[in-house]
């Protein structure tokens, strides 16, 4: 047994098995497969050696423990395999042999194998977002009316309702969905050669990026061995998903607190018990989200703080980067997957939820009575009522309506009906319903390439 005891509370055992030991040999080796089929192409290989080429790739299996062992030597474990895929080869064909590896660099098998397991966990994140998604759309919608007391700088602030608190989670995370949907089509191929110029292709180098990227799957690009971009705006992406949903998390775990008791998550054997109190019932799952969350921007400060890669190859930065990325991809989908898990089957206490709201005497409406008395008496004169009476409510610990109508500017500009109406949290909602509303337009239904995905696993399993 490997790892740590909690891989996978904070990571997704799917995404992270996109990176691991046999993914990235797999990838690693299909790009040697895809090079050498597009030197056979060129008339740079012959054709001989790049079926037999493929074929050892294709079936050939590493010593993983010798890989990493070799690795540690070698700075990359694309040298080690490299120099095992050519004896497999050479075992077959020994002319064959002569012709594995041809014309490319280490970091063009790492940077390529990296840019394909990022492509395959992004089909694992895509499906957790959406996942997300349906459970924030269908909460936003089931409680567009639920009364809920907002908070502003951690203070009681005044009516809102849950449907667009959770709108706005929505919206976080289906953005961030959107920014990842429309980078993973331009995760590009890295081919350069030693020096970025694929000399060891002649003429035909120019053609080698777009006929790898084609056979791969990959956008074509030209070299980018030391121009970065990609990685950090990869990078960027999958924190900004891990900020998204951290957000969620944060605001769950703070609604979740025992004084608070708006919400709880779903219960369940073993979930969110305490090895020493009894009586508790922690949001476990939100815990998750929000500690992926917080480790979140140190690996996205690692991949950017690689900017400097000397050069045509960088020493150290390179190195340094992509473990940070892996990481990064990990915690991106523990994050989902935890969101998931505190999202279904959500607890929603209404009732807590109006309570609040009427807690002080009904001071949460302060605005409400200051907008409707500003007319009369001017925005500041209105407001320096309402705040009198709020302090006033608050020391003699009597109901805010209650002492407002003892002003006879409120009884005079108001009246009762009129103080009643701007006391009325559900008078007060502006247009909550409208963003909620716009909020679940923008999230829309799952991709269509998502559902068919997701069909074609069904029928697999089955």
């Amino acid at each position: 047994m490997s790892g740590h005891l909690d891989d996978d509370y904070l990571s997704a055992p799917a995404v992270a098995a996109c990176f691991n030991a046999e993914a990235m040999s797999r990838h690693m080796l299909a790009f040697e497969a895809a090079l050498a089929a597009v030197g056979g192409e060129l008339g740079v290989i012959p054709p001989a050696a790049v079926s037999v080429i493929a074929r050892c790739a294709d079936r050939f299996v590493p010593d993983y423990l010798a890989l990493r062992e070799a690795t540690v030597a070698a700075s990359n474990p694309a040298i080690p395999l490299v120099a095992a895929l050519t004896a497999a080869v050479a075992a077959e064909d020994p002319e064959a042999a002569r012709y594995v590896h041809w014309g490319a660099t280490s970091q063009d098998v790492m940077d390529t194998a990296t840019m394909l397991a990022a492509r395959a966990a992004g089909v694992h994140l895509e499906r957790e977002l959406e996942r997300v998604c349906a459970l924030l759309s269908a909460l936003a919608d089931r409680h567009r009316a639920t009364l809920l007391a907002a908070r502003t700088l951690a203070q009681l602030a005044g009516p809102t309702t849950f449907g667009l608190r959770a709108a706005g989670w929505l919206a976080g995370l289906a953005g961030a969905q959107a920014r990842l949907r429309a980078l993973l089509p331009r995760l590009p191929v890295q081919c350069g050669g030693a020096c970025g110029t694929l000399a060891a292709f002649g003429d035909a180098g120019a053609e080698v990026p777009a006929r790898l990227a084609g056979r791969l799957g990959l956008a074509p690009s030209p070299p980018w061995h030391t121009e970065r971009g990609m990685v950090r705006e990869l990078a960027a992406t999958l924190a900004d998903i891990c900020a998204a949903a951290g957000k969620v998390g944060s605001d769950l775990v703070l609604m979740m607190q025992r004084e608070v008791g708006e919400l709880r998550e779903a219960a369940a054997p073993g979930r969110g018990g305490s090895s020493a109190l009894p009586h508790k019932r922690n949001p476990v799952a939100a815990i998750a989200v929000v500690a992926c969350a917080r480790r979140a921007p140190g690996e996205l400060a690692t991949v950017f703080s690689c900017f400097d890669q000397w050069h045509e190859r960088a020493a150290g930065a390179w190195h340094a980067e992509t473990p940070a990325l892996v990481s990064l991809a990990k915690l991106t989908g523990g994050s989902l997957v935890q969101l998931v898990r505190a999202l279904d089957g959500l607890e929603v206490d209404v009732a807590a939820m109006r309570r609040h709201l009427d807690a002080d005497g009904g001071v949460a409406m302060s605005e409400a009575v200051s907008t409707a008395l500003a007319p009369a008496l001017g925005r500041a004169a209105a407001q320096a009522l309402v705040r009198r009476a709020a302090a006033q409510a608050h020391d003699s610990s009597r109901p805010f309506g209650e002492v407002l109508a003892e002003y006879d500017a409120v009884r005079d500009h108001l009246g009762v009906d009129g103080l009643a109406d701007a006391l009325d949290p559900g008078a007060f909602l502006g247009a909550a319903d409208h963003f909620v509303a716009q909020a679940l337009a923008r999230a829309g239904a799952p991709s269509p390439d998502l559902q068919r995905r997701d069909r074609a696993e069904e029928d697999d399993d089955g």
